[in-house]
């Protein structure tokens, strides 16, 4: 228990929605209240210079979209605060899910004239698998959009969980005013331009009080009491243990771009949010409060600094003490490393640190050792699990477009797969690549930073593949297996076995048709295979 203050004040979060529903700009006001950025980024502006602080890769400037997820640290109110932003886009919604196993929470931000959309539904369901806290902020409430009360009824509805409104707005659109706070009975009104750090908050302990009416006008303040007595009456209190164990949800309205809204959300965050929580290995519980070290490597990004060659692994502390400069057990390898240079983040800003506490995300520098869902310790052998890796959903073949190169994209598409933002599969005992991805933009994404950060060409041709398995069982069968099966058999970067199967029908034969094999669909296998 030796390191309890420093745990006690930890948040770790990510945010996470639907493409364009304001997640990054949520990010950016956090960090402007937090004082870690003076000014906020324009995401989709032509007119002005300053991009999104949390999108640090070239393609994301020139998309207006985050295709990797950015880590950022600051303080509030003598809480550390530890934020994830995360793609929205489904293409990478694999990057998305692995790092929902950093965090301890989630908000999830709604647009209120979309309501709730594919993606939203997707992200909640891995959110529900770990029963992650989900807190979720309704944006864009200065636009006409669903009336805030229909608007319950279908998150409740499509996402399958129930809501506890902490915070309820004045109009929507043209006539929003601003939103009254019911965790602490305060009226906080902005205008459209005012700044992050001027608080106009205006203590209302009593909705009768007149003060109400001369603040919003008596139509207003007299919807605002009907509708306050309601939800008191349909929700009450908040029950803390069922937010802390995924079963509730509280929501907060606002706007962000704009300020409405999101100083109350940030403010009941840091009150109710979970303290950094223990996590499952391959042999026991870890407890945050344990004094010895252990983390596990949940994201790897090459080049975060195109001027320098460098790769960063991300790494969630998950107990005890990280120091700079102290050996710790890789156990993977099994293999004592030290780390001169460990980095916290906001965005593309990095700072060393000397030490770390659970909760913390620490940048490492990284020379190839790592593979994600690595995991360091002071000694001990053990894996932390929950970390997949999916079968793929599109295939392309890996084509070289300049032969003079051939060094540099071997190099690149390595790194780049290291990171998890697709996967490489190589024919086994032969030389063809074929990258698998979850959607269309990652080979995009893959061509661009090929072509800009290693100078290698590349062009994909589509394959009908159905699905990637990995394949274990009877050695003998796999021989065979693999001997009439050439052409569909691959290896994946650790040297697995992966077929990879035309149809669904062509997967229920060969299972059918071999008994003593197993076909994998997720990385999960791995674990089971260690225990």
């Amino acid at each position: 228990m030796k390191y309890e203050k420093e745990i006690s004040r930890r948040r770790t979060f990510a945010i996470i929605s639907h493409p364009d529903a304001g997640k990054t700009t949520l990010t950016e006001k956090l960090l402007l209240f937090g004082g870690a950025i003076q000014v906020a980024g324009a995401v989709k502006s032509n007119k002005i210079k300053k991009h999104a602080t949390s999108d640090f890769m070239e393609i994301e400037r020139q998309r207006g979209i985050s295709v990797a997820t950015s880590v950022m640290s600051f303080e509030y109110k003598d809480v550390l605060i530890n934020l994830l932003d995360t793609p929205g886009h489904k293409d990478f919604a694999e990057d998305t899910y692995r790092t929902l196993t950093a965090v301890d929470s989630v908000i999830l931000v709604i647009d209120s004239v979309n309501g709730v959309e594919e993606q939203t539904r997707r992200l909640m369901e891995v959110c529900r698998m770990r029963d992650t806290p989900v807190i979720v902020f309704v944006n864009k409430m200065d636009r006409d959009g669903k009336y805030p009360f229909d608007l319950l009824d279908e998150i409740e509805k499509e996402l399958n969980i129930s809501l506890h409104p902490l915070s309820w707005p004045i109009n929507m659109g043209k006539e929003f005013k601003g939103v009254y706070s019911l965790y602490d009975k305060s009226l906080n009104l902005f205008t459209a331009s005012q700044k992050a750090t001027e608080d106009n908050t205006v203590p209302i302990p009593n909705l009768a009080d007149k003060l109400l009416d001369e603040k919003v006008g008596e139509r207003d303040a007299q919807q605002l009491r009907e509708d306050v007595e309601l939800l008191e009456g349909v929700y009450g209190e908040l029950d803390t243990e069922a937010y802390l164990g995924g079963k509730v949800a509280p929501v907060f309205f606002g706007s962000a771009v704009n300020n409405f809204g999101v100083k109350e959300l940030l403010d009941t965050f840091i009150r109710i949010a979970p303290l950094p929580l223990g996590r499952a290995t391959d042999k026991r519980f870890i407890e945050p409060t344990e004094d010895k070290f252990t983390g596990f490597i949940f994201k790897i990004h090459a080049n975060l600094d195109p001027r320098h060659r460098d790769r960063i692994a991300f790494l969630r502390v998950c107990s005890g003490k990280f120091e700079r400069n102290k050996y710790f057990h890789h156990t993977r390898i099994d293999k004592d490393v030290r780390f001169s240079n460990p980095y916290s983040f906001l965005a593309r800003e990095k700072d060393v640190i000397e030490e770390a506490y659970p909760g913390d995300v620490v940048g490492l520098f990284d020379t190839g050792n790592f593979k994600i869902g690595d995991t360091l310790t002071e000694g001990e052998m053990m894996q932390f699990t929950g970390i997949p890796t999916f079968s793929p959903e599109l295939f392309k073949e890996l084509v070289n477009k300049d032969p003079m190169k051939t060094k540099q994209l071997e190099k690149g598409i390595r790194q780049l797969t290291d990171e998890g933002v697709a996967q490489l599969f190589t024919q086994h005992g032969g030389n063809r690549k074929i990258i698998g991805c979850v959607g269309e933009l990652q080979f995009e994404v893959i061509q661009y930073r090929l072509l800009q950060e290693y100078g290698a060409s590349c062009a994909f041709v589509p394959l009908a593949f159905y699905k990637a398995c990995w394949i274990t069982g009877d050695k003998k069968a796999i021989d065979d297996f693999v001997r009439f099966k050439q052409s569909n058999v691959m290896e994946d970067k650790d040297g697995n076995l992966v077929y990879l199967a035309q149809s669904e029908w062509f997967l229920n034969t060969e299972r059918q048709n071999n008994p003593k094999i197993e076909f994998h669909t997720t990385s999960e296998f791995k674990t089971a295979m260690q225990n």
